[in-house]
Formats: structure tokens, C-alpha cells, sequence
């Protein structure tokens, strides 16, 4: 290894969360926020949230994700690794979530983003770019929800990789 020369870790790389509209119930905002400030102890983290089409009953789903889709790809960096939580994803238990970042982390990557779309889901675009497409559940939740438990898991993940209490 040559001098000055410091190889990615999961410490050093930041993860990012995208989400499609802001979280209206402070109670789940609360909850999240709790975590983002417990996983920031562990990784540089950051969040965006880029704006919720409305949704009269007549326009067309399609008409509704590509305009959030196309907001959401101009703020992932270039070279991000990008998750995008999707029902028909991958499934993996809270210590397949913690190898998973712990393999990003090793290829390099200096920004791992996770993606979360509105109530109709996220647009094909998202789909396409997202190199992994991984699921919380088969079950659809509220996207404030999807939050919640994303970070939550984020968080179990570092302490998993740091070997600490937390999960049992």
C-alpha cells in the first residue's frame, strides 16, 4: 500500500437517502430522526427529499413517477452505488443488509444511496439505474413507514458490523 493511500471502509463511505415527499406524521419523523442521528455516529449520512407530484384521480400513475423519478436522478452523485426499495427487490435479513454494505464499502464506493419513491412507488428510471433493488418486505408499507424501518436497519447493520449489542 503505497503512503497517503487510506482504502474505502464502511466508515468512511457515506450513505445517502432519497425519498419522494417529506414525512407528514411527526411521530414516525420523530422516530426516524432518532435514527439518523444514532447512525450518524457510525457513517457521514445525508438525506433528500425531492418533491411529491399530486395526484388527482384521472392522471395516470406513469404521469406521476417519471417526474419524480427524473428529480430523484439528478440528485444521486455520479458513482453512487444506488438502492432502490422496491417491493419485487431482494429480501435479506439484518446481517445480509449489514454483508451487503459491508461489499459496497469494498468495491470503493464512496456513496451508497438508498432510494424510497412516494405513495405510487418509484419510476422505471429509478428502477434501471438502481444496481440493487431490495425489498423490506413483501408487505407494502406507507413510504414514511418505509423510512422508519430502512433507518432503523441501517442502523442495526453498522452495529452488526461493529459486533456491538444492539442486535440481539
Amino acid at each position: 500500500m503505497s503512503a497517503g493511500f487510506l482504502p474505502y471502509t464502511v466508515d468512511s463511505m457515506r450513505i445517502a437517502l432519497l425519498t419522494v415527499g417529506q414525512a407528514k406524521d411527526a411521530a414516525l419523523r420523530q422516530a426516524a430522526d432518532g435514527y439518523v442521528k444514532r447512525l450518524s455516529r457510525y457513517t457521514p449520512f445525508s438525506e433528500q427529499h425531492v418533491l411529491e407530484e399530486k395526484a388527482p384521480k384521472k392522471r395516470p400513475v406513469a404521469k406521476i413517477l417519471e417526474p419524480e423519478g427524473e428529480r430523484l436522478i439528478r440528485t444521486i452523485p455520479d458513482h453512487a452505488y444506488v438502492v432502490a426499495l422496491d417491493v419485487g427487490g431482494q429480501s435479506v435479513d439484518s446481517e445480509g443488509l449489514s454483508r451487503k454494505i459491508e461489499e459496497v464499502a469494498a468495491r470503493s464506493v464512496s456513496t451508497l444511496v438508498f432510494t424510497i419513491g412516494g405513495p405510487f412507488g418509484l419510476s422505471d428510471a429509478i428502477l434501471k439505474r438502481a444496481d440493487w433493488r431490495f425489498s423490506l418486505s413483501r408487505m407494502t408499507y406507507p413510504h414514511e413507514m418505509a423510512r422508519l424501518i430502512l433507518l432503523e436497519q441501517l442502523y442495526r447493520a453498522f452495529t452488526i458490523m461493529r459486533g456491538e449489542k444492539y442486535h440481539k
